[in-house]
C-alpha cells in the first residue's frame, strides 16, 4: 500500500504560526523534504522534531519528485515543507502534486501561513479580486511582456521582491503602470515588520534614504474605474454618435448592443443614442 504526501506550510516569520496538525503529522511522517534542510532544522529542533531530511528544491525538484514517489509507492509517509509559506505558491510542490494525480497516491494539502493574504489585507487596497504575479523576470523583455498584460487589470496586484532588486522593481512598475497606489510589506510577522503605505514616487523616494532590507511583498492598486472612463473617452471624444456607434458594431456588436454601450459611456439615455442609429 502506497504511503501518503503532505504538503505543509510553515511559517513566514513568526515559528507560532504554525497549526497543531502541521506539528503532528510532521512528528509521525517517516521523511521530510525540505528546501534548505538547514532553514529547515531551525524550525524542526525548536519543536523537537527529529525526522530523515531530505532535500526537494527548485534546481532539484523534477528528479527528487520521481525519488519522493518511489519512497511513497513504498508506503513511506512524506512532507513537504518550504523555507517559508505554502509549498507550490512560489515554492517546489506543483510538480509533485501533479505526479501525484498521475500515479493516484493520495496527497493532502495544509492549510496555514502565506504572505500573500497577510499582505493584502496589510494594504488597505481592494481586497474583493486580486492576481498574484510572484516575482517577475529578471530580463526586462520578459518582464516587460507580463507587466503589459496586467497594465489593464482592475484587480489588486501583488508581487514578491528581493531587497536588491526593490528599488529598480519600483520604478519599472511607476514607469509601465503609472504613479499607483502601493503597500510595501517587509519581514511579514517577524520582529521588523512594517507596511510602507503611498504612492509608487513616493516609495521610490523612501528607498533613495532607506536602504532595503529583507523580503518583500509588494501590494498594488488595479487600474482604477476613473482612469477606465478616462481613457475611453480619449477614443471617442472626437467621434460623433453614430461614428460611436459604427464603431462597435465594427468590433462585432450588433446595433441595440452597441447603442446600449454607447448611451452607458456618454452617460446618455438610450432614446437619445437611438434616434442617431436609426438609419445605420
Amino acid at each position: 500500500m502506497s504511503g501518503k504526501l503532505y504538503l505543509i506550510p510553515t511559517p513566514i516569520g513568526n515559528l507560532k504560526d504554525i497549526t497543531l496538525r502541521a506539528l503532528e503529522t510532521l512528528k509521525s511522517v517517516d521523511i521530510i523534504a525540505c528546501e534548505d534542510t538547514r532553514q529547515s532544522l531551525k524550525l524542526l529542533n525548536h519543536f523537537n522534531i527529529r525526522k530523515t531530511l531530505i532535500s526537494y528544491h527548485k534546481h532539484n525538484e523534477n528528479g527528487k519528485s520521481e525519488d519522493i514517489i518511489n519512497r511513497l509507492i513504498e508506503g513511506k509517509n512524506i512532507a513537504i515543507i518550504s523555507d517559508a509559506g505554502t509549498p507550490g505558491i512560489s515554492d517546489p510542490g506543483a510538480i509533485i502534486v501533479k505526479r501525484c494525480i498521475e500515479e493516484n497516491i493520495e496527497f493532502e494539502v495544509y492549510p496555514g501561513a502565506t504572505a500573500i493574504t497577510t499582505a493584502l489585507v496589510y494594504s488597505g487596497l481592494n481586497t474583493d479580486k486580486f492576481l498574484f504575479v510572484g516575482f517577475l523576470s529578471r530580463e526586462n523583455k520578459d518582464r516587460k511582456e507580463v507587466i503589459e498584460g496586467l497594465a489593464d487589470r482592475q484587480e489588486t496586484l501583488i508581487f514578491y521582491e528581493a531587497p536588491h532588486r526593490l528599488e529598480s522593481t519600483l520604478n519599472f512598475l511607476k514607469d509601465n503602470l503609472g504613479n499607483r497606489n502601493i503597500a510595501i510589506c517587509k519581514e511579514l510577522t517577524k520582529l521588523h515588520e512594517t507596511i510602507l503605505r503611498g504612492t509608487l514616487e513616493e516609495s521610490i523616494e523612501h528607498y533613495k534614504e532607506n536602504k532595503p532590507k529583507g523580503e518583500y511583498v509588494l501590494v498594488l492598486e488595479g487600474k482604477s474605474k476613473t482612469e477606465i472612463i478616462e481613457e475611453m473617452k480619449s477614443k471617442w471624444v472626437d467621434m460623433s454618435i453614430e461614428e460611436h456607434i459604427k464603431e462597435y458594431i465594427n468590433q462585432g456588436l450588433n446595433k441595440k448592443e452597441a447603442i446600449k454601450k454607447v448611451a452607458k459611456e456618454r452617460n446618455l439615455h438610450k432614446s437619445e443614442v437611438y434616434k442617431f442609429g436609426i438609419d445605420i
